[in-house]
């Protein structure tokens, strides 16, 4: 059969096609730089971001909340980074991909447990609280404690009239032994035990009291134990430095040692890992809970409670519950003693 001919498009017809596709390129050319620019906005803080937790500086309250805040940073700068290469910007997206990716190796592992150490001494059930100006309910404190059979309980922002509810509602009936330093707003903190208490100086000066304690479990097993909480960094931010500082002495220096309470800090800062380097375990992040969010409690966000155990103890259970009347969850851990 023989092929019919194709007509050639008018010459007029082209020159409408030609000049739409020029008219185009030219509108695109137009918009480029101001929706390179807008992508590029995310990317600069997110380069900052990765800076700072890749080198390890804390900075100052600013950058403190901004690394606080990595594992969303995570998510944020994945989306950047696939709008901007669904844009076509591929510089931009592929600098905010490597970011993210730099900053989920850091982060991603939290979700994952640790195998545990093979140890056989005795198990400790370690809680802590922080009672919020002791505005937190006595009677919610209490009950936690009988259900979750704790051994130790760590109190901070403990104020006198929030000791009397706790005496009130039963708790030195379950836990007798006590280390306590009321003291209004703040500035307060307290351990509470089954077992006998022996105060020791374990920390350095402080803003709000940080006691102390020998426990002795018997059979001359004896664990040290510190009600951490040191002072804000929005009010001081170099003075949290240094009382952080000051709960980083070397485990094998001393005890076995357990430090549980409000730090003010994440797993993202440098000061926090500083203390973990000395020869400490986060109890969350060996569970595979340490993106489990702790504060604030009607909207938690970030995870600034911590119990910390000494790394030649094994974390067997983690925990986190809601205080009514506090702004922090309280944080429990089930440790095995070597």
């Amino acid at each position: 059969m023989e092929e019919l001919p194709v007509p050639e498009p008018p010459a007029a017809v082209l020159g409408i096609l030609g000049g739409m596709v020029l008219a185009e390129e030219t509108r695109s050319r137009r918009k480029t730089p101001l929706v390179t620019a807008l992508l590029v906005v995310p990317v600069v803080p997110l380069a900052g971001l990765a800076a700072l937790r890749l080198i390890g500086f804390d900075g100052n309250w600013y950058t403190l909340i901004a690394l606080a805040l990595t594992p969303y940073a995570v998510v944020a700068g994945l989306l950047a980074g696939g709008l901007a290469l669904a844009c076509r910007r591929w510089w931009t997206g592929g600098v905010a991909l490597v970011l993210s990716v730099a900053l989920a190796v850091l982060v991603l592992p939290r979700l994952s447990a640790s195998e545990q150490r093979e140890v056989h001494g005795k198990t400790l059930r370690v809680l802590s609280s922080n009672l919020l100006y002791g505005q937190a309910d006595p009677k919610a404190v209490v009950d936690l404690v009988r259900e979750q059979r704790i051994d130790v309980l760590n109190l901070v922002e403990m104020t006198p009239r929030v000791v009397d509810g706790l005496t009130a509602a039963g708790l030195f009936q379950l836990l007798p032994y006590r280390v306590l330093h009321p003291a209004p707003g703040a500035f307060g903190s307290g351990i509470v035990s089954r077992f006998p208490l022996k105060e020791v100086n374990l920390t350095g000066d402080s803003a709000a009291k940080q006691p102390g304690a020998q426990a002795d479990l018997g059979d001359g097993v004896v664990a040290e134990i510190v009600a951490v909480h040191p002072i804000s960094p929005d009010v001081d931010t170099p003075q949290w430095e240094r009382e952080m500082k000051d709960l980083s002495r070397a485990a094998g220096e001393h005890g076995l040692r357990i430090l549980a309470g409000d730090f003010n800090a994440t797993l993202d800062h440098a000061a926090f890992r500083t203390v973990l380097s000395r020869g400490y375990n986060d109890a969350a992040e060996e569970h595979g809970s340490a993106l489990t969010p702790t504060w604030p409690s009607s909207l938690p966000v970030v995870t600034i409670d911590h119990v910390v155990v000494d790394n030649r103890a094994a974390v067997l259970d983690y925990g986190v519950f809601d205080v009514a009347g506090s702004d922090h969850r309280a944080v429990f851990a089930e440790v095995r003693l070597p």
